[in-house]
């Protein structure tokens, strides 16, 4: 049983399965009899307070800006690594995946604008379509086994990975409201001693976790998002250092620390607090709102037709190269899944509209078609296209 266990913690689908799991069950939840104990789950107050610092939050938003804030620490250190010695290491590696990124943000965003460019309240939510979950979109791709090959997988990753980067300044310029200027002082002094660690070559990781959790206060505090702590904290981490003769790497040592405890609780958790749409409150002629209009269209035909087509624009220009032992049919599968943007969409709709009955749910409910869809076909294309006859490695 112990084995069984661990081979399912290792395997790529894992997440992506109990994501899945944890989703319907929420629905479940939110559109029974126990609709009343979920809602109430979900507010429950959580104080806490040191002198003149008071947190007061409902227990969702402890989820939402709190532990999704290890989840983007994870998503930094990954990114780190793969910049400075991985996937993204260099132009040749990163070039196609860029271009595609830029395309999936790009024209869904544009999609997105043209149904609610008369709606200055919607269009807050103009990059809710732009993201990719990373978790489900290679969670769906492992299914397919040796029908894609590994190049393709590194595609995506690296696409993934650039979205996240998108995301993530997306979030810092345009997400942030009624900032304080003194705390985000504060802020910006407990970076430096982050950076001060860096050049110095501390390697405990309490350490970072200590200053980080300050750091995650005034960043709070200061009006910017919270989940940003963990992007700077991420990037202040050393990917080397030497101790005794021994060469350690505290980045790979504390991604492999968290990322079972993201994928397999936070990430859950947060689909859990925010996937639960109430679907007897829907009025389905609203489907046809701008909102989920943009949503849904632009999560599925502008991410695919965004990476698709900037990809194919890279390789002609020969700005790129098409991966090897690919064909453009499996690139256009790619982008199909890309179209997953679930628990990423889902964050940044939470950002986007702070009330979550302004759209009448219908917000969120586009997001979860939009990557059913995407979901779906993406897998149907990629599970039928024939492999490359001729390939040379």
């Amino acid at each position: 049983m112990k084995i069984l266990v661990n081979n399912f913690m290792k395997s790529e689908t894992s997440s992506g399965i109990i994501l899945i799991f944890v989703t319907i069950f929420a629905l479940v939840l939110r559109n029974s009899f126990l609709s009343e104990y979920y809602y109430n789950f979900l507010h429950i107050p959580i104080h806490f307070s040191v002198n003149d610092l008071i947190i007061d939050k409902p227990l969702y938003l402890w989820i939402n800006d709190g532990l999704m804030a290890l989840f983007f620490l994870v998503v930094g250190l990954e990114i780190k690594r793969e910049l400075l010695q991985g996937h993204l290491s260099s132009w040749s590696k990163i070039s196609l995946p860029a271009f595609a990124a830029l395309g999936g943000m790009l024209c869904p965003a544009l999609i997105y604008f043209f149904f609610n460019q008369n709606d200055s309240n919607a269009l807050n939510g103009w990059a809710i379509p732009t993201a990719t979950d990373i978790a489900f979109s290679l969670g769906i791709l492992s299914l397919l086994g040796k029908r894609v090959p590994v190049s393709l997988k590194i595609f995506l990753m690296a696409l993934a990975i650039i979205d996240d980067i998108g995301a993530i300044v997306i979030i810092a310029l345009f997400y942030t409201s009624n900032l304080s200027v003194e705390v985000l002082y504060v802020s910006l002094f407990i970076i430096l001693v982050l950076f001060v660690m860096n050049r110095m070559g501390v390697a405990t990781i309490s350490l970072y976790f200590i200053v980080g959790i300050i750091l995650w206060v005034t960043v709070l505090k200061s009006g910017v998002h919270a989940t940003l702590a963990g992007i700077i904290l991420a990037f202040a981490i050393p990917l080397k250092t030497k101790t005794d003769d021994k060469v350690n790497s505290p980045v790979r040592h504390m991604e492999h620390n968290l990322h079972n405890w993201v994928a397999f609780f936070i990430l859950p958790l947060f689909a859990f607090v925010n996937a639960g749409v109430d679907l007897r409150e829907i009025d389905f002629t609203k489907m046809t709102h701008g909102v989920p209009l943009g949503i849904m269209l632009g999560l599925f035909f502008g991410k695919q037709l965004g990476v698709f087509l900037f990809s194919f624009i890279a390789v002609k220009l020969k700005l790129a190269n098409i991966p090897k032992c690919t064909t453009w049919l499996q690139i256009y599968g790619i982008a199909v899944l890309t179209g997953i943007g679930f628990t990423m969409s889902l964050f940044i709709d939470s950002l986007a509209f702070n009330d979550d009955t302004r759209y009448f749910y219908t917000d969120r409910l586009a997001i979860l078609i939009g990557s059913l869809f995407s979901g779906i076909f993406g897998y149907l294309i990629l599970r039928f296209a024939k492999p490359k006859k001729v390939c040379g490695i």
